[in-house]
């Protein structure tokens, strides 16, 4: 794995905890997310799953 790409996931995985920290309780219920799972959440949308 390149190194441009390990610094875009990480961009990515600290947006998608960043934007999913920022939801309601009620919007992550919607969502399917528990608050205790928002990094394993973002650590897979980084890797792009």
């Amino acid at each position: 794995m390149t190194l441009r790409r390990k610094y875009r996931e990480w961009l990515v995985y600290i947006e998608t905890v960043s934007q999913l920290n920022r939801c309601s309780d009620r919007s992550l219920v919607d969502l399917g997310i528990k608050r205790e799972d928002i990094r394993s959440v973002a650590r897979l949308k980084a890797r792009g799953f």
